[in-house]
């Protein structure tokens, strides 16, 4: 069973919304699960340099 039952009805540039709308979708969900994942150590540096800056003052 197709996902998009009507896909062989749909337009060239239907067909192609489709498809980058699909790919974005993809790539906004992977950036997410990589931030998800560096979000601590994104924290960890932040504070680092704000402790590295305050010491240099």
């Amino acid at each position: 069973m197709s996902l998009i039952p009507r896909w062989r009805y749909m337009t060239d540039e239907a067909k192609a919304l489709t498809k980058r709308s699909a790919l974005s979708a993809g790539m906004v969900l992977l950036v997410l699960l990589l931030f998800r994942g560096l979000l601590p150590w994104v924290l960890v540096a932040l504070a680092a340099w704000w402790i590295w800056k305050a010491l240099n003052k």
